[in-house]
């Protein structure tokens, strides 16, 4: 017998594996899945064309109506309700009126957040029971805040001017004094809503990365480098989220000017946008003219929102 000649070794496979086995069956899960978003997304996106889309195009068509809200009839006249809006001298009145109570609202009621925030993260004796009072009150009705502040702000027998006169000053007329009227509704606003400002920053702060304020202390860093490079930039998407909810929501009380001041005093001292919306539809029958108001608030939102978003995107980019 001869000797089998002994086989070269074979070259080293490169590559993946080979499969073994037969090769795997493709299932119909990505088409269940389809179903299964469409059949939980269809219910909302109906809600949101039936009562939000559709009532803003008939806001837009009807601004460009004349109007009586008991009318059967809307009369089509063009941009004449916009031209009136704008050559009205009140509604100047009312933009200002909007820009300063709306710039105090964000700004004020964020600032305050974040420092009640930072105090009440912690460990102090009876804290739990100071965040559920200082959230407490944004629960509460908007009217039965007004009203309550009425018997604070009250120059005859309000509590203000009981503790200004006990140190021998003088207490404003917030009734007959438009600018402030304006400061009253604002603080009551502002007290009113400074809960959910706290509530926000305060489970921020309880989700920052605590290694980065250590590495900060032991750099030798001072509490406001600290805070302004370290803790800051940890809570921007947060403060970009409050930005445009608390600005939304400022721009649409209504309850508390309603109850305190009826938009007064001497005529629109207190009006903001979506007050004098409800003045001329309601109170002047002017339903085509309110419309106005209501589609020139809500391009100014959206103007507004779009800029906050791209400075925001920009800050993100840039950190």
């Amino acid at each position: 017998m001869t000797a089998s000649q002994p086989t070269a070794p074979s070259a080293p496979r490169t590559g993946p594996p080979e499969p073994i086995g037969p090769p795997p069956r493709r299932s119909g899960r990505p088409y269940g899945e389809w179903l299964l978003a469409a059949a939980l997304l269809l219910p909302n996106l109906v809600l949101l064309v039936i009562f939000t889309y559709r009532p803003l195009l008939d806001d837009f068509r009807l601004s460009f109506t004349d109007w009586n809200i008991a009318a059967p009839v809307a009369h089509y006249i063009g941009f004449a309700n916009y031209k009136t809006w704008w050559h009205d001298p009140n509604s100047h009145e009312v933009l200002i009126n909007t820009l300063i109570f709306t710039v105090c609202a964000v700004g004020i009621s964020m600032a305050l957040g974040l420092a009640l925030a930072m105090l009440l993260d912690q460990k102090l004796y009876g804290r739990n029971l100071v965040r559920s009072t200082i959230f407490a009150p944004f629960v509460i009705s908007g009217a039965a805040v007004g009203i309550a502040f009425q018997f604070v702000f009250d120059p005859n027998f309000g509590m203000l001017r009981d503790i200004l006169h006990r140190v021998g000053i003088g207490v404003p007329d917030f009734y007959q004094q438009p600018g402030w009227a304006l400061v009253m509704v604002t603080t009551t606003y502002i007290w009113k809503n400074l809960g959910y400002t706290f509530v926000i920053y305060l489970a921020a702060l309880q989700g920052r990365r605590a290694d980065l304020d250590e590495a900060a202390e032991i750099d030798g860093a001072s509490p406001w480098r600290r805070f302004y490079k370290v803790l800051l930039p940890q809570l921007r998407p947060t403060t970009f989220f409050l930005s445009i909810t608390v600005l939304l929501n400022s721009v649409q009380v209504f309850d508390i000017i309603n109850v305190m001041t009826r938009g007064g005093p001497q005529g629109y001292g207190t009006t903001t946008l979506v007050y004098q919306v409800y003045r001329e539809t309601f109170v002047n029958s002017k339903a085509g003219y309110g419309a106005t108001i209501a589609s020139i608030m809500f391009v100014i939102l959206l103007i507004i929102t779009v800029i906050q978003v791209r400075v925001m995107d920009r800050g993100m980019k840039q950190s």
